[in-house]
């Protein structure tokens, strides 16, 4: 779950689209125009009914892409946000300044990455608070280092953003499948980028909405504290 340490590769197959004269509808006397606009309805919801789908366990989870969320800039940490990432809360608002970027689209990338634990680190080898790969570092750097960690980290979620247009679900789909992903259809997707996807919009839309509590991070958390768990242990947080 860290920013552009893979090149995802789908497996899903592209959808194909029925042949002429074949489907539902090819029974049916239309003009012509009206066929052709109930055929392009049904295909919208055909394409689009895994995008709102629900998640469950072993299952692919998209998400959408092009709901009406937008990057509203915040002075401080919504209240929604564990502890953990409560801890770190001025220094995000602070790092947050420093790239021009919501604080609170930092926080929910810190959500989902290390829960705040500096020490993070994942099997793929990404390091930190943000869960940078090691090539995003330079030679004299110190990957652990809050400061240093949060430089690399938003500084590529600030570029996937600018990729994205300004939109954050894309943003945060290319921060953890890479940047050229935000080019590219949903079902090319690896699963984790769906996934993160999925949790990282929900998220970060609870915390503009003024929510005290988010069911998006309620329900992320209940498929695993580990992360929490050890960031706690690690800050000394009761």
């Amino acid at each position: 779950m860290s920013p552009i340490r893979r090149s995802p590769t789908s497996s899903h197959e592209r959808r194909q689209a029925a042949p002429q004269g074949e489907g539902c509808l090819s029974g049916f006397l239309l003009p012509p125009l009206a066929a052709l606009i109930v055929g392009l309805t049904l295909g919208w919801f055909a394409l689009r009914a895994d995008v709102f789908a629900a998640p469950s366990q072993g299952a692919t989870i998209a998400a959408s892409t092009d709901a009406p969320l937008e990057v509203k800039h915040t002075d401080g940490l919504s209240a929604i946000f564990t502890p953990e990432i409560q801890w770190w809360g001025p220094r995000i608002v602070r790092w947050s300044s420093e790239f021009g970027l919501d604080p609170n689209l930092a926080a929910t990338v810190m959500q989902i990455e290390s829960c705040g634990d500096p020490r993070a680190l994942s099997s793929a080898g990404a390091m930190g608070l943000f869960q940078v790969m090691p090539f995003h570092f330079f030679g004299t750097d110190d990957p652990f280092d809050p400061d240093t960690n949060a430089a690399r980290g938003l500084a590529y979620l600030r570029r996937s953003l600018e990729a994205a247009g300004g939109n954050p679900g894309l943003a945060l789909a290319g921060y953890n499948g890479g940047i050229s992903v935000i080019r590219r259809g949903m079902s090319t997707w690896a699963a984790e980028t769906q996934r993160y996807l999925y949790w990282g919009s929900g998220i970060y839309q609870d915390a503009q909405s003024g929510l005290s509590q988010s069911p998006r991070l309620d329900e992320w958390r209940s498929r695993g504290g580990g992360l929490c768990s050890r960031a706690r242990e690690r800050l000394g947080i009761p």
